[in-house]
């Protein structure tokens, strides 16, 4: 049964990632730090795949992440940048599996900047089936490693590849959604959970202020209080987990999550270049008004056109607008027999009309 808590919040992390892209909103790194979000609801899942797959969970989640990641870039942008003049390099083939930063030049290295998620990710589906076994003997002790390899290379300074520092940042993240699955979050003490909380949230907001980034106190300038501020921001929204009604809307945004997050930023690139090109207002309400609605009115488009390849990778049934109810097929009675009661789709005895 799927847990629509989990499927809230990722709608939520989607849609604030968007936001921000859209308008710069420093304080929205503050108020819902997305990407750790992600990170960790993507842990607890993956750490529940592994429970009923073993390491055929690592194969299950490459083929649904796969397909909407090879349509972007091998289909459009790699053939876009062939064709605009950059010559052929074997490095363009990596954005069919991104390990490391791929090439992209032109255009696309503002539109597809935002890749970096997926190369972590992969990163971390890769190495969740050696790391999760290694939580479970040592839970405590797996969590504090990334958070203390960060402290380490920040405040060093020593110089690693991009991949390293990022699972040093978002790798707390991933191990907080093991446990979340595993249940030690539920099992924790509330006093102790927010307790904990607290004693992560305080140092967290205390080195923003005083480590501001280029863009004030934007977190995804200052790592430590990223990690810091996030830890605390995931041990609550994933300790304290209430019942949550299923909606469609919710259905639609977790079914179109990926595909969201893959062609929001090349439609806001090409609506914003539109947009100064032809000396429209960019900022202020108004640049932000008329651009949101670019943004999502194209959005919508793609994800009808593109966004069923979604549900194919997942096994799903290709629909437009996913969630829709499928009628219940009713064999017809025999002639003389009594007709029997109609079940609806929830599983519940629906009255027969005439």
């Amino acid at each position: 049964m799927r847990n629509r808590y989990l499927d809230l919040l990722r709608a939520i992390a989607t849609v604030r990632v968007v936001i921000y892209h859209l308008t710069g909103w420093t304080a929205l790194t503050i108020v819902f730090p997305a990407m750790s979000v992600m990170f960790a609801l993507a842990g607890s899942l993956m750490a529940a795949s592994l429970g009923r797959f073993g390491a055929w969970a690592v194969e299950r989640r490459l083929r649904r992440l796969l397909p909407s990641l090879w349509l972007l870039t091998l289909l459009i942008a790699v053939p876009a940048m062939l064709l605009s003049g950059t010559p052929f390099d074997v490095h363009l083939l990596l954005w069919g599996f991104p390990l490391v930063d791929p090439k992209a030049t032109g255009w696309w290295m503002e539109s597809l900047s935002h890749a970096w998620y997926l190369r972590d990710f992969l990163w971390f589906v890769l190495l969740s089936p050696l790391a999760l076994p290694v939580f479970r003997r040592s839970p405590l002790i797996a969590v504090l490693v990334p958070y203390a390899a960060l402290v380490v290379l920040e405040i060093t300074g020593v110089k690693v590849a991009t991949v390293v520092h990022d699972l040093a940042l978002y790798g707390g993240a991933w191990l907080l959604g093991f446990a979340h699955h595993d249940g030690h979050l539920r099992r924790m003490p509330r006093k102790r959970l927010l307790g904990l909380a607290a004693g992560l949230a305080v140092p967290g907001i205390v080195w923003v202020v005083t480590h501001p980034g280029p863009r004030g106190f934007d977190l995804n300038d200052i790592p430590i209080g990223n990690a810091l501020w996030s830890a605390a921001f995931v041990l609550v929204a994933l300790g304290f987990e209430p019942m949550v009604r299923g909606h469609r809307v919710l259905t639609v945004l977790n079914s179109r999550a990926l595909s969201i997050y893959l062609w929001h930023i090349p439609i806001l690139v090409a609506v914003t270049q539109l947009g100064e090109r032809h000396d429209l207002p960019i900022a202020g309400p108004i640049g932000l008004t008329w651009r949101f609605l670019a943004v999502a009115g194209l959005l919508v488009v793609v994800l009808a056109l593109v966004g069923w390849i979604e549900d194919v990778a997942a096994g799903r049934r290709p629909a437009l607008l996913p969630g829709r109810r499928l009628p219940v097929p009713v064999s017809p009675a025999p002639a003389g027999a009594p007709a029997a009661p109609l079940q609806g789709v929830d599983g519940q005895v629906a009255a027969a009309r005439p």
